[in-house]
């Protein structure tokens, strides 16, 4: 593994349509369209059942739990099996899941244990899907694109959920409070075709020794991750991000609809300027990369988002939450896809599947404990303590971040 501190990025190119990545990228699309449908609608539909903080935060933890108990298995597995086989698959089985969901709700017996349940079945299943994205990625396109797609794909993604999911979630409800989730499941189904039917070469996978365990498998994957102090910093100052952004989500709708008194249409309005900061965010990612070099990128996003997140936490008018949450998304884009992309150029290709596990483990390992934290803190102190209680966090992971390009 290279030592430097800075990390540059390598040049950048435009990923070919063609060779996989067209698919794959339609396929991503399509499936977070529908995750951007269930996204919105499920909140919505929480706090029709409860209005405790605290309940209404445990289905955004239960969303994040599996990624505990199951991520590092998950990694495993996608080094293990075809990648691609298994990601379609598992969106069968999630188109299944979801229809099931989309009848109960149909028929009034939805309730909040009911939306544990589902979350986490969901998330249980991304685990192994995921971490099999990330590894089949670098097989479709040429190691300098890599960059450049990882920013397609979360722009394409934040374009289908901004222009198209977000605006149609009232129109569906009006159709009947379990259409947004019908739609997921069929988004799936088709998701599952694109990938089903992706040619190209298949990503690196080493011979396992004889007698090699999932164990053994998955402590090499954790310290290849322990070793390469870029990628070890980074998981860091992510966790502590996940933790705010837990504490924050988890209770994101009440801190619209209650503290700024802004309702259905203000929350609306919140999501969608944080999907237009996105994908501004996603289209800039690289170039900026490019200059500045991916850690300190990450830095910079990491910086600009600990002032929107005290914006939000102090300033009560909607507009201001608007604004905040708009640069909010275009900084995690940033963010998100260099870090990706580095752990994508800094992991050994046959190891990638258990090196994004066990980044993501730990990273996505705080979700649930800061969705936990939030609710207890918006119950006990205010619905704006939150956004707050996740500025603080975001300042931490930034210092954290400095010695890493000193």
């Amino acid at each position: 593994m290279a030592g430097a501190q800075a990390v540059p990025a390598a040049d950048g190119a435009a990923p070919a349509w063609r060779g996989g990545f067209g698919r794959l990228f339609s396929a991503a699309v399509v499936s977070r369209f529908g995750d951007a449908l269930r996204g919105a609608a499920m909140p919505l539909l929480a706090v029709t059942l409860t209005t405790d903080p605290l309940l209404v935060s445990l289905v955004s933890a239960c969303g994040f739990l599996p990624w505990l108990l199951f991520g590092l298995l998950g990694g495993a597995l996608a080094d293990r099996v075809d990648q691609r086989r298994a990601m379609w698959a598992v969106d069968l089985v999630r188109a299944l899941l979801m229809a099931a969901f989309a009848v109960a709700v149909a028929l009034g017996h939805a309730s909040i244990a009911l939306l544990v349940v589902v979350a986490f079945a969901l998330t249980t299943l991304q685990t192994l899907f995921d971490n099999a994205a990330t590894a089949l990625l670098p097989a479709m396109v040429p190691p300098g694109a890599l960059g450049a797609a990882n920013a397609r794909l979360m722009t394409g993604q934040q374009l289908a959920s901004t222009f198209l999911a977000a605006p149609l979630v009232p129109v569906l409800l009006l159709w009947g409070p379990s259409v947004p989730y019908a739609t997921d499941a069929f988004t799936y189904v088709l998701a599952a075709l694109l990938v089903a039917s992706l040619r190209g070469p298949a990503p690196e996978r080493e011979a396992r020794p004889a007698g090699s365990t999932l164990r053994a498998e998955i402590a090499a994957g954790l310290r290849v991750l322990w070793a390469d102090r870029p990628l070890r910093g980074l998981c860091a100052a992510t966790t502590l991000c996940n933790l705010g952004v837990g504490a924050l989500i988890a209770t994101l709708v009440l801190h619209i609809t209650g503290w700024l008194d802004g309702g259905q249409a203000g929350y609306a309005a919140v999501l969608t300027a944080y999907g237009i900061g996105s994908v501004a965010g996603g289209l800039g990612a690289d170039r900026l990369a490019r200059r500045t070099g991916r850690i300190r990128s990450v830095l910079i996003a990491g910086a600009a988002q600990t002032g929107c997140l005290v914006v939000l936490g102090t300033v009560r008018e909607l507009w201001a939450a608007v604004a905040a949450m708009a640069v909010f998304g275009l900084m995690g884009a940033v963010w998100n896809a260099n870090q990706v992309t580095l752990m994508q150029e800094r992991s050994p290709g046959a190891m990638l599947g258990r090196v994004s596990a066990a980044f993501r483990t730990l990273a996505i390992g705080g979700s649930p404990l800061g969705a936990v934290l939030g609710g207890l803190a918006a119950s006990g102190w205010g619905l704006n303590t939150p956004a707050l209680l996740a500025a603080a966090l975001f300042g931490l992971a930034v210092a954290s971040l400095v010695p890493l390009i000193n």
